[in-house]
């Protein structure tokens, strides 16, 4: 052989060993990859929230790929922006476009793709995002796309602050992270929605934990009261029908006067009732406004209304196999008594923005003090809806039609206020106990509680003696000597509010209305009814107009 073919073979074996040690290193460097994605998978399957992502992109990643910063984007829900959800020096822009020429090319590449700062920030329109890093020196960028199966979930950027960074052989490396990555984000996000909603149960649930210590402590310091006192002829009236109902499921009404006890007997029905075992839930249909009661009785989802920035579980599930107390019923709006009607009739609730009905098992006891047949023949009550609360009425008595039993109560309302006043009480003298059996009382028991309270803290002997009974309002200047009386400032508004109310014909709100008129935002002016007790059946006679 000569010298010519002996250096050939030479060349033509270290050519073969050449091939041979790429495809080794190939093979090698395959494998590495794959030890590489092993471990991040490890680490990604066990993350449960952002800052376990971010420790794996902080110290494996970047130092993995030589990147200074990184920024992990997501797409809002309307997949026409996006922002960013974790990122070591965050871009700017909570609703960036995703049509930038930047994000969405590399959200529909199957592979990563590098750019220079230098070339995009000569583009035209070049993003806010873009101009903030290369104010912060950044020379190049690689972007892989973030998807979970078949959907696009958003984009990692990677930053180099030093060109030629990012090499085409770590292209499938990259690719394979970010895979990964759409997997672990997704366990995240699933996992901050199951935290949110398990902070959402626990308040409701201490919520409800603190009600029933506070009605536990109530009806303790109350001793017994929860269960009514009083033994006259009236009162035991109202013992019987609560004793026949309560362990049935039907609805109840309880009608009467303001102070006369309806929560009270609402407690007592449900003490009696198989569902004791669970809190009673109470909705008092007056004191919320209007806009808001539907959400507290039916609940709403997330981002079903400007606010509702999370799911709520309305009052109607939370007495799920309980029983529901909707106080002032006679309160409710027009527009919402058809949903109570639904309510009551299927025994099924839709959350607002909510797409599913939900079964609930609820027993309704309803209270007013509205004489709800005028108010259905003045077509402000529905009447398919008092028929369905109509089903058992209970009418409480006011307490100058039992004044047998202000003895009673007021030897109780004496024994506690004493008790929690600290001071040794025991008695009521016969003159003054005579005096409040003989007033008339328009606010029933609950205005002979905050007399007896307030009558307790003004005794200094073991016997009240002496009982100071409201006095009937005078008028401002007495018609006999003109003489100037000092009234109580929210008397003088008070009265001020319902006259620009009946001049405006019972309209609040509107440029005609009664808040234009005293020159007050609305909403000032309802807050201010509610606060002085204005009511409509202040100022809406019986035919619906103002007076």
């Amino acid at each position: 052989m000569d010298k010519n073919s002996l250096t050939s073979a030479s060349n033509s074996i270290e050519s073969s060993d050449t091939a041979a040690q790429k495809v080794l290193e190939a093979l090698r460097q395959k494998e590495n990859e794959q030890a590489t994605l092993l471990c991040l998978a490890s680490r990604i399957a066990a993350a449960r929230n952002r800052q376990d992502l971010e420790n794996i992109i902080d110290e494996e990643i970047l130092a993995l790929f030589k990147g200074a910063f990184y920024t992990l984007c997501l797409l809002h829900d309307d997949k026409q922006t996006h922002f960013p959800f974790l990122g070591s020096n965050t871009m700017p822009g909570e609703n960036n476009p995703v049509n930038d020429g930047i994000f969405d090319v590399a959200l529909s590449s199957t592979i990563p793709l590098v750019f220079k700062i230098t070339d995009l920030v000569k583009r035209n329109n070049t993003p806010s995002y873009i101009l903030h890093w290369q104010q912060m020196g950044i020379e190049e960028l690689m972007l892989v796309r973030i998807i979970n199966g078949n959907e696009h979930k958003g984009v990692l950027f990677l930053y180099a602050e030093k060109p030629l960074s990012f090499l085409n052989s770590q292209f499938g490396l990259f690719a394979g992270m970010a895979d990964l990555l759409g997997t672990g984000i997704c366990n995240v996000l699933a996992n901050e929605k199951i935290e949110r909603q398990l902070e959402e149960i626990n308040q409701y649930k201490q919520q409800l934990e603190k009600e029933n210590f506070l009605l536990l402590e109530e009806q303790r310091s109350n001793n017994g009261f929860a269960n009514l006192i009083g033994g006259s002829i009236e009162i035991q009236k109202v013992y019987r029908l609560i004793s026949q109902v309560a362990a049935s499921d039907a609805t109840v009404l309880v009608l009467g006067e303001t102070g006369t006890g309806k929560e009270l007997v609402a407690r007592a029905l449900h003490e009696a009732s198989p569902r004791k075992e669970k809190l009673m839930v109470k909705v008092n249909c007056a004191a919320m406004p209007a806009n808001l009661i539907e959400s507290e009785l039916f609940g709403h989802e997330k981002g079903s209304f400007t606010g509702a920035l999370e799911r709520r579980i309305g009052k109607f599930e939370l007495a799920n196999n309980s029983t529901i107390f909707l106080d002032e019923i006679g309160e409710l709006p027009l527009e919402l008594q058809s949903k109570l009607l639904r309510a009551i009739q299927e025994k099924e609730i839709e959350r607002i923005g909510g797409r599913a009905t939900i079964k609930v098992n609820v027993r309704i006891i309803a209270a007013t003090n509205r004489d709800l047949e005028k108010e259905v023949a003045a077509n402000r009550f529905r009447n398919d809806l008092f028929y369905r609360l109509n089903v058992f009425p209970i009418s409480l008595p006011p307490l100058r039609k039992r004044t047998e039993d202000i003895p009673a109560l007021v030897s109780y309302f004496i024994e506690r206020f004493a008790r929690n006043s600290g001071k040794n009480i025991v008695n009521i003298s016969h003159k003054a106990l005579e005096k409040l059996m003989n007033y008339s009382w328009p606010g029933n028991i609950r205005e002979l509680e905050h007399l007896i309270e307030r009558t307790v803290l003004l005794t200094n002997s073991t016997t009240i003696k002496e009982v100071q009974l409201p006095e009937k309002r005078h008028s401002a200047l007495t018609a006999n000597s003109g003489e100037f009386h000092i009234r109580p400032l929210a008397d003088i508004e008070r009265e001020y509010i319902l006259k620009a109310i009946k001049m405006s014909r019972g309209k609040i709100s509107g440029p005609n209305g009664a808040a234009a008129k005293l020159e007050l935002p609305s909403t000032t002016l309802i807050s201010k009814m509610q606060k002085l007790g204005i009511k409509k059946e202040h100022f809406i006679d019986r035919n619906g107009a103002g007076e």
